[in-house]
């Protein structure tokens, strides 16, 4: 036995050298294999992840923390900015585009990480900027996602910025709307060929190439469409209605009013200037329907939800609802520069006419002849309006009719 354990014997020391050499074949399996099997493409998406949150937070966050339920909403990237690739941050957000090509419906600018129920309350928010890179903050402003400019300006319907326009009508709608937009033009719209009107329709940008040939087509026959620097989608109203300002601000300062309304409505124009020659010497002001003490949505699944990061008050302050509103020229340049300053949130009339204008304390008033619903096409309800929602494409010309064929009359 003792000569077995003597230092020269040669069996020993193979053991110790196999032992030695185990050791070391042990370490390296740990220390370099292991880490190149973690940074392998397997797991790209999480590197760069905790990488880009390291770095916006200025602070390091252990991979366990993260909430264990997570539900990310597809996001598209802006077809007019060039992405590089080649930072692996934009390529997270590339793939997730091609991935969700043919959704562009529920394109969304933000990420919620979603906590499960036996944890505690916390609504961390991880606001990624989707036609850059991604941006990662706890309480995104506005200004991070939106992108400001138009790809189609279309400044010469505002002649010498408006000076002598008494009223621009800004239509939101979606690029696949084809039939509404003629609908209006048709109608209604044919109040822009004056030349103290003009009335314009305001788009995004889309992903889909057929539905980009036919606007493209489309704007070259009617001239009346504005695109803006940003993905058409309902997550993504409220930057529509940003875009809208800025384009007033940039190209028509000096009209008088500006109405800000959707496609599936009917607006009787004649009124509406009358309205406007009534209130002529009003200033910092929004006229339209208005809504009273409503609370935000805090039910997760609901279209409407708000989270406590987004807008912590139980009460929105008084707003004046999406369908159609009216502007005096003052106010759109502050609620423009204020807009991008704050908490982004999809509901565009209660960011914009709510939140944003109660901040720079501009009067929302209730106009009456502002309807902003469905209702009965009596002759009386459409001459007495000025504002009718959810009208079809056929119903524009039968309300077109009956306010000018000179023999429905409102009794």
């Amino acid at each position: 036995m003792y000569q077995f354990l003597h230092p020269r014997n040669r069996p020993l020391q193979s053991l110790i050298l196999g032992l030695i050499v185990l050791t070391f074949y042990a370490y390296y399996r740990t220390t370099f294999y292991d880490i190149r099997q973690f940074g392998s493409t397997r797991n790209f998406s999480h590197v760069v992840y905790q990488e880009v949150l390291r770095n916006q937070t200025n602070h390091s966050m252990d991979v366990q923390a993260t909430p264990k339920n997570i539900t990310y909403e597809p996001l598209a990237l802006n077809p007019y900015v060039q992405h590089n690739t080649s930072n692996p941050a934009t390529l997270i957000t590339t793939l997730s585009t091609l991935s969700n090509s043919r959704a562009s419906s529920s394109v969304s600018t933000s990420v919620n990480l979603k906590q499960s129920s036996d944890e505690p309350v916390v609504e961390p928010e991880i606001v990624v900027n989707t036609w850059k890179t991604v941006s990662i903050v706890s309480n995104d402003s506005a200004r991070a996602i939106y992108e400001s400019g138009h790809t189609v300006p279309i400044p010469e319907k505002c002649p010498d910025l408006g000076k002598e326009m008494d009223l621009v009508i800004i239509i939101m709608s979606a690029p696949t709307h084809v039939e509404a937009r003629t609908a209006i033009r048709q109608t209604w719209g044919h109040f822009g060929q004056r030349r103290d009107i003009s009335v314009l329709f305001m788009l995004g940008a889309t992903s889909d190439s057929k539905v980009e040939k036919i606007l493209e087509r489309e704007q070259k026959i009617y001239g009346d469409i504005i695109r803006g620097k940003f993905m058409d989608s309902y997550s993504n109203l409220t930057l529509k209605s940003i875009s809208t300002l800025e384009w007033v601000d940039s190209y028509c300062s000096n009209v008088k009013f500006v109405l800000k309304t959707d496609d599936d409505m009917f607006i009787n124009v004649p009124y509406l200037l009358a309205f406007i020659n009534k209130h002529a010497k009003d200033k910092n002001v929004i006229f339209g329907r208005l809504a009273r003490k409503w609370k935000p949505i805090r039910n997760k699944k609901s279209k409407y939800y708000v989270s406590q990061m987004q807008y912590k008050q139980p009460v929105f302050p008084d707003f004046t609802t999406g369908p159609a509103y009216l502007l005096s020229s003052d106010i759109v340049r502050k609620l423009y520069d204020t807009a991008l300053d704050q908490t982004y949130l999809k509901l565009e009339d209660v960011f914009i006419t709510g939140i944003v204008a109660h901040k720079l304390g501009i009067k929302r008033v209730q106009a009456n002849e502002f309807l902003n619903k469905r209702i009965s096409y009596s002759p009386c309800n459409i001459q007495r309006g000025i504002s009718i929602h959810m009208v079809k494409y056929s119903e524009q010309f039968d309300l077109w009719k009956k306010l000018f064929d000179g023999k429905s009359k409102c009794k």
